[in-house]
Parts: C-alpha cells; structure tokens; sequence
C-alpha cells in the first residue's frame, strides 16, 4: 500500500458547473480504482481556468453595479476550492459507493505560504482565465493597465498572475490526520491560497496563483507520500514533441529529467512545470517517485503499463 498524491489538471476539469461535474464523473473511476487498490489517495487540483472565471465574473459584475464587491486572487482561489471541491467530494463519494467502498470524503480550504521576497511578484507568469485574441487581449490592457496579458502555448493570449514557490502548507496537520483516519482528502485546490506571515507573525493573503503541480509536490513531500502523481492530457511525457523523431518516456532518472529540460524538450506553459515539480518530490526524500500519466490510465500507472515514472 502507497500513499498517493493525485495533482488533477484545473483545465481538465470543464469551463462550467455542468462541464465540470460531467468530467468529474468521467474521471473518478480511475482514482477510486487506485483506492480500491488499498492505497492512501490525497487529491489536488488546479484552477487556472476557473479562478480567471471567478474574477472576471466579480469584476465585470462590479463595473455594473458598485454594490458588487472586488475581489482578490486570494479570495477568488477560495471560493474556486470550494466550487471545485464540492463537485470532487459529491463525484467520489458517488463512485466510492457504487464500487462498494464506505469511505469518508472531505476537502479542506487550505492555505499555503509562500515568501513575500519572491522574484515571482516582479515577474508574473503564470496564466489564468480564458483565452483571447491578440487584439482582445489589448483591448482589455488598454482598459485596465493593471491587467498582464501573454502567448500561452500557441493556444491564444491569457492573463498572466505572479506565481510564487510553495514553501509551507498552514494545514498539513490537518491533512496528515484525516488521512489517518482513512479519509480521502482533496486538498491543495488551486495551488492554494498564497499567504505570506506578517511581523506579528499571522498568516496575510496575497494575490496571486501557485502552481498546482509544485504545491502538490510540496503537499505530498509534507505529509510524505511515497507517489506524486501528476494527471494531465497524455498518457506519457514525450522528447522532440510533436517531431519525425517522438520519442515516448517510461522511466527516467532526475538527471535525465533535467538534462532533457535543459535541451529545452519541455514547453514551459505545459509540461515543463509538471516535470520540475516531479523533479523536486523525488529527490526531497530517497525512494519516492513521480508519475506523469493520463487521468484515464492512472491505474495503469501504477503498474508501470502506462506513464512516464521519474525516480
């Protein structure tokens, strides 16, 4: 039996409630099958899209109508784990049911610190909400200067929030005891909430958006899982995408992950945090692995049948 970290894909998840729930339902067989398997499941999930949602939605709304309050990244990063959340425990505890486990399923808001001083503040990258054309995404700059737009992946111009590293998670205890008491935990949603400590030493938010894929590695590192697993579109990671010469990764060493990082195999919007991210749990303890695999094929990833495992 393992103790496993399973980092869900925040554009994985529909860009509404009734899309959502759908690949919710679509999804959950794979990771109660891992449960079924005895191991110890803790689920996170990302945000991106519906954070960006959450916040065009108050602000749009607060042009309108003054009465409507603005909301920070901070708070928006709440209200998208509660929303997400909802929706995950609702979905396994139907599949835990049907597959005839009687177990618990609870999410936690939590929040994860991350240093003030970080360089990411003075250089925002991490992309959010939805996807624009060149000229919409200058149109609304021009409307709001505040607003940071850039090329995402070829796919379009989105929003770009500073996104500092995870350094602590203020809930850990929390999650290490659920755990404990064989619940299945969805924890982590959206990265996190970003707080920082203030002089008097208690716990402010700060906008911005954590990466998913590091703040689950810092999760399972935390409450010492023995897998991360990072779920994504694919079923395995790939050097010289989409090329003549493909080649399909099953198992690699973290000098061989930072070698083909290096080379620049990784696309920076995409795969290239997942990797690192799986770079950074592997070596923060000896024996531990990373898994990058597809949601369908997660079992299969346990069984090395399917999956990139970096070790």
């Amino acid at each position: 039996m393992a103790k496993i970290v399973i980092a869900l894909g925040g554009n994985a998840l529909g860009k509404n409630p009734t899309e959502q729930q759908d690949m919710i339902e679509k999804g959950v067989p794979s990771i109660v099958s891992l449960i079924k398997q005895g191991h110890e499941v803790v689920i996170s999930h990302g945000n991106g899209p519906q954070v960006g949602m959450i916040k065009l939605a108050f602000d749009t709304a607060n042009e309108i109508n003054k009465k409507v309050a603005k909301f920070e990244l901070q708070e928006c990063t709440a209200m998208s784990q509660g929303y997400i959340g909802y929706h995950l425990q609702k979905g396994l505890k139907k599949e835990l049911t049907k597959q005839g486990l009687n177990l618990n399923v609870t999410g936690i808001i939590t929040q994860i610190e991350v240093d003030k001083n970080d360089d990411a503040f003075k250089n925002p990258t991490k992309p959010i909400g939805s996807f624009y054309s060149k000229e919409d995404a200058d149109k609304l700059a021009k409307e709001n200067p505040t607003l940071i737009f850039k090329e995402d992946s070829g796919r379009g111009y989105r929003q770009m929030v500073a996104s500092p590293k995870p350094i602590n998670i203020v809930e850990k205890e929390a999650i290490v005891e659920l755990v404990k008491n064989k619940f299945v935990v969805v924890a982590c949603g959206g990265g996190g909430i970003p707080v920082v400590k203030n002089q008097q030493g208690d716990y402010e938010g700060i906008p911005a958006v954590i990466d998913k894929d590091f703040a689950s590695a810092k999760l399972a590192e935390l409450i010492d899982a023995d897998y991360l697993f990072i779920l994504t579109a694919v079923d395995r990671v790939a050097i010289n995408f989409g090329k003549e010469n493909q080649e399909l990764l099953k198992n690699i060493t973290v000098d061989e992950a930072n070698k083909y990082a290096a080379e620049g195999h990784f696309a920076p919007g995409s795969m290239l945090p997942k990797v690192q991210a799986a770079i950074q749990f592997v070596q923060s303890k000896p024996e531990r692995r990373a898994v990058i695999a597809s949601l369908e094929k997660a079992p299969l990833a346990m069984e090395g049948k399917s999956g990139t495992t970096i070790q």
